[in-house]
């Protein structure tokens, strides 16, 4: 099984209804689809299929496919592929069939989140491409829309990347905010072990050799470098093996050696000499903040 090779991931339906629910309400407003309403009749059906008009990774069938339901439950959604399937120009992606009042109220809404979300898988499927020759692997970081964290991540993992921290309360990241106001590296990694549970790991930012030796010392269990050079991350994956080297019987196996992530200036331009660095993750917003949307539309209408 490679890196990118996995169980694909999953939504909780909870969430993805709540989600969905919330947008619907936003776009149908207090008078509902007046246009459609104005329209269409009552008993006028559709056929519709909803088709990629770009290349790339597919993701938000399933909020999709709720946006209809949500509507009017005895629409009929059928997906043509599976989330994290790449598709080519012009390939179905589904069908949908039904109440035609129900189907284009929900348009939409359905597209927005396929769209969106199609666009951060595909925008991470390049980045993960570029660096699969590589142990590393690119992922995501907290910079995401607000309501959209949880699957904007999901996206990502469908497009190759991994997950970083979900909120503020699920892991440690000390940056260099905390460091300034705690004292010191090894202050604040003291400082949050201390605080931690012993299923929470901690992570320090540091942005250069020395900080790095400090907090080597003291023992993360992720130290993230910062804006460092290509040049600069080889020594710093040279110092993270000297210092592992040197006590052999705890970190013989590997499992609990300092992973490094690298982040700063990374782009589709960059990502993989960062990558030949030899650090573990390297994180980027871009993924989630600057992919563009995948080109999807609601078309081939048969009444």
């Amino acid at each position: 099984m490679t890196k990118t090779e996995s169980f694909r991931p999953q939504l909780s339906p909870l969430m993805v209804e709540d989600l969905v629910r919330t947008a619907l309400l936003e776009d149908l407003g207090r008078a509902g689809d007046i246009t459609t309403y104005a329209t269409i009749g009552p008993k006028k059906t559709a056929r519709m299929t909803i088709n990629g008009r770009d290349p790339g990774v597919v993701a938000g069938l399933v909020l999709a496919e709720t946006a209809f339901r949500l509507i009017d439950p005895s629409v009929r959604f059928e997906a043509l592929v599976a989330d994290g399937d790449r598709v080519s120009p012009g390939q179905p992606l589904a069908r949908v069939e039904g109440s035609a009042r129900a189907v284009l109220s929900a348009e939409r809404v359905a597209l927005n989140f396929l769209m969106h979300l199609s666009g951060v898988a595909s925008y991470t499927a390049c980045f993960s491409d570029a660096i699969a020759h590589t142990k590393a692997r690119v992922t995501c970081t907290r910079k995401t829309l607000p309501g959209l964290r949880a699957v904007e991540k999901y996206a990502v993992r469908l497009g190759g990347g991994s997950n970083h921290r979900y909120g503020l309360d699920d892991a440690i990241l000390i940056k260099d905010n905390h460091i300034a106001v705690c004292g010191g590296v090894a202050e604040a990694i003291h400082a949050a072990r201390a605080y931690a549970g012993h299923l929470v790991k901690i992570e320090v930012e540091v942005d250069s050799l020395h900080q790095m030796r400090e907090a080597l010392d003291a023992g993360p269990d992720v130290i993230l470098l910062d804006n460092m050079t290509p040049d600069t991350l080889f020594e710093a994956v040279e110092m993270n093996r000297q210092h592992h080297a040197m006590a052999p019987e705890i970190y013989a196996s590997g499992r609990n050696r300092t992973i490094l992530e690298a982040s700063g200036n990374v782009t589709l331009q960059t990502v993989r000499t960062i990558a030949e660095t030899g650090v573990d993750f390297i994180s980027t917003s871009k993924i989630t903040m600057a992919a563009p949307t995948m080109d999807i539309g609601l078309d081939s209408v048969l009444v």
